[in-house]
């Protein structure tokens, strides 16, 4: 009986080990979710591929010293739905990042979406590609609905 209840342990305590690295890839411990950045740059290089996207561009300070920024995505199968592409950005494209920036104060994070030069916008975390409101059309109509209970 107790040789049973050992290997019932030692399964659990292998099982406890072999998860833990699957957490520690996924893990968004570095990233600053309470804030969001907004930079405009340059694309040094786009990089599509497992396990996450990389985009590297330059961005330029008031006084033009430039910056080096890594942007990390996630996998290619997950944003393909929103538009993104291994051709969405070349060398030079300008673009406007939002990204929860690195915790380490490094120049990078976590995108969130890209605003290309043509207006169009790639989000990283919402459903569909879509574009910056056009002020030149009115908003759609908004619903005059009773809250219900009242």
């Amino acid at each position: 009986m107790r040789n049973w209840h050992m290997a019932i342990l030692a399964v659990t305590v292998a099982v406890l080990f072999a998860e833990a690295p699957l957490f520690a890839h996924h893990a968004n411990s570095v990233f600053d979710n309470k804030t969001k950045v907004t930079v405009k740059g340059s694309v040094v290089e786009w990089f599509w591929a497992n396990p996450h996207c990389l985009l590297r561009f330059d961005v330029k300070d008031e006084n033009g010293e430039v910056a080096h920024w890594v942007g990390e995505t996630q996998a290619p199968i997950n944003i393909i739905g929103n538009g993104w592409r291994k051709d969405s950005f070349k060398p030079g494209d300008e673009v406007t990042v939002t990204l929860q920036p690195l915790k380490n104060g490094r120049p990078g994070g976590s995108i969130q979406s890209v605003v290309l030069a043509s207006g169009k916008v790639l989000n990283a975390r919402f459903a569909g590609v879509t574009y910056p409101p056009d002020p030149s059309k009115p908003e759609a109509p908004k619903s005059e609905e009773e809250p219900k209970g009242k």
